[in-house]
């Protein structure tokens, strides 16, 4: 029986989308862009047809010459957002129809009685921020008033989402996430998508730095998603990095909460040949879009490419004669564009089977093609939305 493994380049679009001038987005092109200033080095992707998906995303190939090894193609995201969830979900086969809440660029950017209600319900001194902000550049500038006052630093941004700092030490892991889930449950009125815990370690401006113990706190998706369908079906389900927070832990199996590439790579490698015969595997790799994305570095990002590249030429010796490989991304993330948020793009579809011909797969209507693929090549579904290109 098949077995399915869905890597997440996470913040890895290919091209403005469509619609994305609505976005404030027109123009970007996180790998045109990434490949026009620093040509990184990426043999793995360039083989399983990555330069083809770009092309039809509406760019350029930089591999012309360079014959497939799988079968490749780009996609649309319908739903109407650009972050995480939205384009996680859509994957799985459940597109979002109605956009989430969003927080206004104003100072401050959260309504006072939510504010004053999260204070209120957490037993806190107050909160600092309180409005758009870097989540790299926030900890610089509020973490020394965080750790003096016993404040956290709640922060937001385009996307649908309330953040939340603090010292992991001085302030304390739980107690953060008992906030978060405080303003977890006063925010699902006004429809935000995820309120993420934030901790952070150091003791000044100049060395605080956040760590691994991040946690979102999501909703759940409105139907069924890819994961729920493998798991109600008995399927062994691998959810990988951030994968459980992101569908709130609906049919999301076993889940391996690892952060860092190196540590996302070594237990992804060392989790494929453990998944039983129909079963799938999902990972979201982060740090794309968390480390290079959002800090606007296209050095550090192309870097980061060719290290994951490299272990990819790797991972294809695990991908069994019936086995299949998906590689794709949730949105893009410009390391080049204005701003610090997440970018409107079409993303990558790369499918590995050994056992299959390569070729295009074409410019695909919805994200949620991908999830229908999975679901018919381990004969579940169908699911909610979706075409499968099989």
């Amino acid at each position: 029986m098949s077995r399915a493994f869905l890597f997440i380049m996470d913040g890895f679009g290919v091209g403005h989308a469509p619609d994305a001038s609505a976005f404030g987005d027109e123009g970007s092109n996180t790998f045109g862009h990434l490949w026009a200033r620093q040509k990184p080095n990426i043999p793995t992707l360039a083989r399983l047809g990555l330069g083809g998906a770009a092309a039809l995303a509406g760019g350029e190939n930089p591999f012309p010459v360079q014959e497939a090894i799988a079968r490749f193609g780009a996609a649309t995201e319908t739903s109407k957002g650009k972050d995480t969830i939205t384009g996680h979900w859509e994957i799985a086969g459940v597109p979002l129809a109605k956009d989430w809440g969003y927080f206004p660029n104003t100072n401050p950017a959260f309504p006072a009685e939510l504010v004053q209600a999260i204070i209120s319900g957490a037993k806190l001194p107050g909160l600092l921020c309180l409005t758009h902000a870097s989540g790299t550049q926030v900890i610089e500038d509020f973490g020394e008033e965080c750790l003096r006052t016993g404040k956290p630093i709640m922060y937001t941004s385009a996307d649908s989402v309330i953040q939340i700092a603090a010292h992991e030490e001085h302030f304390g892991l739980q107690r953060l996430y008992d906030v978060c889930k405080v303003a977890r449950e006063l925010s699902f009125a006004l429809n935000i998508g995820r309120v993420i815990a934030r901790p952070f370690v150091g003791e000044t401006a100049k060395t605080f730095t956040r760590t691994g113990n991040r946690k979102d706190y999501s909703v759940l998706p409105p139907q069924p998603t890819l994961l729920d369908v493998l798991s109600k079906a008995g399927r062994d389900v691998c959810a990988i990095g951030k994968i459980g927070d992101i569908y709130a832990h609906s049919g999301t199996g076993r889940e391996i909460k690892v952060a860092g590439m190196d540590k996302l790579t070594a237990t992804t490698e060392a989790e494929m040949p453990k998944l039983k015969d129909g079963g799938f595997l999902m990972v979201n790799f982060v740090n794309f879009d968390t480390d290079f994305g959002h800090r606007r570095d296209p050095a550090g990002y192309a870097g980061l490419l060719e290290e994951f590249d490299r272990w990819l030429g790797k991972a294809l010796h695990l991908i069994g004669p019936q086995d299949h490989l998906f590689i794709t991304a949730d949105h893009g993330n410009d390391p080049t564009f204005k701003g610090t948020d997440h970018t409107r793009e079409r993303i990558p579809v790369l499918w590995f089977n050994p056992a299959q011909s390569p070729g295009s797969i074409g410019l695909r209507g919805t994200f949620s093609d991908i999830g229908q693929t999975i679901a018919s090549v381990l004969g579940v579904g169908p699911l909610g939305a979706g075409k499968s290109f099989g």
